[in-house]
């Protein structure tokens, strides 16, 4: 059987055409939390090392016939990042002092994925690279309800445009948007920037929505 690839089977969450409205289901992700300069602190290097650790855990699995139940062959999904700083409705557009950014990074995991999987992953992982600290990764199931998105190709540092141009569709299609302490700025990571130069990134920008007159 091919290997499921979620960017390839679900294209409408990850590689629209344009700016869509879209409803997103629940999901199951690993996460960690934290704050800083993505470019500059070490807490975000390690999220980066314990949240593919754990996700590669899972998805090898299979190599030391351990593997979950209902476990299939798939792709570990992009890398995505939630967004916001101290100054409520944070939209996307970045402070001008980037260690102001407080920031959930998340990889989602297929559906047999569970939180006893994730103990278990976190225990392998620990034993594997006891110099982590893994008290920061979390299991989540989350489901992000009615959101718009816009696919952003270019440099991180010019993302505003691109959220300039959805706040404009999320207004022309009678929408506001629903940026909140629970519903954040969402940023999913489609292209690898250690082998893809910058004006070739491909980073999906989606923020939550409701309805004007909600």
């Amino acid at each position: 059987m091919d290997k499921i690839d979620y960017k390839k089977l679900e294209k409408h969450l990850y590689l629209p055409k344009g700016p869509a409205i879209v409803q997103v289901p629940e999901m199951v992700f690993f996460t960690v939390e934290g704050r800083g300069d993505p470019n500059t602190s070490p807490a975000y290097q390690e999220a980066m090392e314990i949240l593919y650790g754990l996700s590669f855990t899972v998805k090898m699995s299979k190599m030391g016939g351990e593997t979950p139940e209902g476990y299939f062959e798939y792709v570990v999904p992009p890398l995505e990042g939630l967004w916001w700083t101290d100054i409520p409705g944070f939209d996307g557009r970045a402070p001008a002092d980037k260690s102001d950014f407080r920031w959930v990074s998340l990889i989602r995991q297929p559906d047999f994925v569970t939180e006893e999987v994730f103990h278990w992953a976190r225990e392998k992982l620990a034993a594997k690279k006891p110099e982590l600290d893994l008290s920061s990764a979390r299991f989540l199931r989350w489901e992000e309800g009615l959101c718009a998105h816009i696919l952003h190709t270019g440099p991180y540092d010019s993302e505003p445009a691109s959220i300039g141009a959805l706040e404009a569709f999320i207004t022309g299609q009678g929408y506001v948007q629903d940026l909140s302490d629970t519903r954040r700025h969402h940023e999913i990571y489609l292209s690898d920037p250690r082998r893809t130069t910058p004006a070739k990134l491909k980073t999906l920008i989606r923020h939550p929505i409701r309805r004007e007159s909600a």
